[in-house]
């Protein structure tokens, strides 16, 4: 009796390590998961990258212009939705035509009174800027 409790208690032992060291059949390249849940940035023009930025402030107008030497210059309007001073932080990346980042101006802080619209200036560095992405984050 003890020595077929032993011997299935050995068996069992021996077919739990091995069973652990079972590797997957599926081996290389995985393909990426929801390609297009999280790619504002490339499609929106203003993005908030936390919710409380999303809560307190909008972007009613963007204007874009090509300044003399070919750069982009871009304005947008930020505009307090609260009844309080918030103080936010923008930064705009400027992109080529096919959408890759070749720019980025450093986030620059911005104090909005109460209810209040302020205007914010972006230039490229270069020509070959040919759209953009302004970026609004909580100033902590």
């Amino acid at each position: 009796m003890k020595t077929a409790f032993t011997s299935t208690l050995s068996l069992a032992a021996l077919a739990a390590f091995l069973s652990g060291c079972a590797s997957s059949s599926e081996t290389g390249a995985y393909r990426p998961q929801n390609a297009t849940k999280f790619n504002q940035e490339t499609v929106e023009k203003v993005v908030f990258l936390d919710a409380g930025a999303q809560h307190a402030v909008t972007c009613p107008g963007l204007q874009e212009t090509t300044l003399p030497d070919g750069r982009l210059k871009v304005v947008a309007q930020m505009r307090n939705r609260e009844n309080r001073r918030i103080q936010v932080q923008v930064n705009c990346e400027f992109k080529d035509s096919q959408g890759f980042a070749i720019d980025s101006t450093p986030f620059q802080t911005l104090i909005l009174t109460e209810n209040s619209i302020e205007g914010v200036q972006f230039a490229s560095m270069n020509d070959k800027a040919k759209t953009y992405t302004i970026r609004v984050r909580q100033a902590r």
